[in-house]
């Protein structure tokens, strides 16, 4: 399903419970500089991540100062971010002149503490290549090296690399828990471009032979993935990135079962393994 692009007033986009991805949680907050917003979602662990501007972050009384360091957009700097345990409540304060901060959630009960990710502590991957339409770059914020202080959370930024492209390609879905060839993980993503009145196209593909759903992807866009094989492109002449929530149902190591008429793709695209091993 697609979220057209709105002013959500601070106000989670995706609350707990949702009936499409009820083991996700997604909210945007915007703050001016003296600013400051609380929350506390019951049963959800949190990441927040600033997409632009400086906050100090209260979780439980812990302090964690001066998280983010872009400016203009989220091409301009290396992401940081808080991890907050499930329920835990939290208090953002603006400290630039303007922050835009994304809060991505899973469902998780267990009691685990605080902790502040930096800029050098990002996980890194470049896969793909110009000539099969698919470079593109992943830095995982809340990714494998977190197993043990995490529970069920996983929070990654995606970036095609140059101008257009495919990415999660080939088709590949994670809605249905059959260890070990697949794992329940629901999946939502925030979208931008560059120049932002760029566009690009979600696919949900369903089994082979049947006609899926299609979604027109603008500056600001959030998708919710609860089933189906999905696909996205970035039209030519634009970059495209996507903040992106997992939450898994029973492991937070995600396991991706690719569509059988395309998987022989993945012999074809450099590097993709690699990738496929960082969300375990």
């Amino acid at each position: 399903m697609h979220i057209p692009p709105h002013n959500n007033h601070n106000k989670p986009i995706i609350d707990f419970d949702d009936a499409r991805v009820p083991l996700n949680y997604f909210n945007i907050v915007k703050l001016v500089a003296g600013q400051s917003f609380e929350y506390h979602v019951p049963g959800y662990e949190t990441g927040i991540v600033p997409a632009t501007g400086t906050l100090d972050i209260e979780v439980e009384g812990e302090h964690f100062a001066a998280i983010g360091q872009r400016g203009v957009d989220v091409w301009d700097g290396e992401p940081e971010g808080v991890y907050a345990p499930s329920g835990a409540k939290v208090r953002l304060i603006c400290t630039s002149a303007q922050a835009e901060v994304f809060v991505a959630g899973a469902r998780y009960d267990g009691e685990l503490a605080p902790f502040a990710v930096r800029a050098a502590d990002i996980d890194r991957i470049q896969y793909g290549s110009d000539d099969t339409k698919t470079h593109r770059k992943i830095k995982h914020i809340l990714g494998i090296k977190y197993h043990g202080r995490v529970g069920r959370l996983l929070v990654s930024e995606l970036f095609t690399v140059g101008q257009g492209g495919w990415s999660g390609f080939p088709p590949h879905k994670h809605d249905t828990d059959r260890l070990p060839i697949e794992t329940r993980h629901d999946e939502s993503y925030n979208f931008r471009f560059r120049p932002n009145h760029g566009f690009g196209l979600q696919l949900v593909q369903k089994e082979d032979g049947k006609v899926g759903d299609a979604y027109h992807l603008l500056d600001g866009s959030t998708v919710v993935l609860e089933k189906g094989y999905h696909p996205c492109v970035a039209a030519p002449g634009y970059e495209m990135y996507y903040f992106t929530i997992l939450g898994g149902l029973s492991q937070r190591s995600l396991v991706q079962f690719f569509q059988p008429t395309h998987a022989y793709q993945i012999e074809t695209i450099p590097g993709i393994k690699d990738m496929i091993a960082k969300f375990k």
